[in-house]
């Protein structure tokens, strides 16, 4: 994914979210119940993924990478974020998973209905860790542009069939 208008750049994170799912969720589809669960839940990890790629990101591309390693789906999400938004957003880190994910989810829903004005809330990442069980790391790295760090988001969630 590369630089453009930002309305472009949802459609974006829509249309390639949707592709990885729909790719993903083939191993599946032996079950109409598995496939659109494991379909959900892998465009719904990669789209806020993306989406937060897009909303954060310094110029440059935005490189996704997928694999589905025995009943877990792995995907990387790398960009290039500016320095003051590396120190928000690993502040918002280590707020967000200082705790269970599902008392916080509550907590930061409660703290953005009080303060409309939250762009930053971490309520996306907290959804995907309490709701989908997903497990998530970041790696930040510096580049050879001053000012300019690489991050790299992991993110694991269990997919698999019913044997019911």
């Amino acid at each position: 994914m590369f630089d453009g208008p930002l309305d472009v750049s949802w459609h974006h994170c829509a249309t390639t979210s949707d592709f990885i799912a729909d790719l993903f969720a083939l191993r599946f589809q032996s079950s109409r119940h598995d496939y659109r669960e494991a379909r959900h839940s892998i465009g719904y990890l990669v789209n806020e993924l993306i989406e937060n790629a897009v909303k954060f990101r310094a110029p440059g591309e935005i490189i996704v990478e997928a694999a589905i390693e025995s009943e877990n789906f792995k995907v990387k999400v790398s960009n290039v974020v500016d320095g003051e938004t590396t120190v928000e957003f690993q502040n918002l880190l280590a707020e967000i998973t200082a705790g269970e994910p599902g008392e916080l989810l509550i907590q930061r829903i409660e703290a953005n209905a009080a303060e409309s004005e939250a762009t930053s809330s971490g309520l996306g990442l907290l959804t995907l860790m309490s709701d989908y069980g997903a497990s998530l790391a970041w790696v930040f790295s510096p580049t050879d542009e001053r000012d300019l760090v690489r991050l790299e988001t992991y993110a694991s969630i269990p997919v698999h069939k019913n044997h019911n």
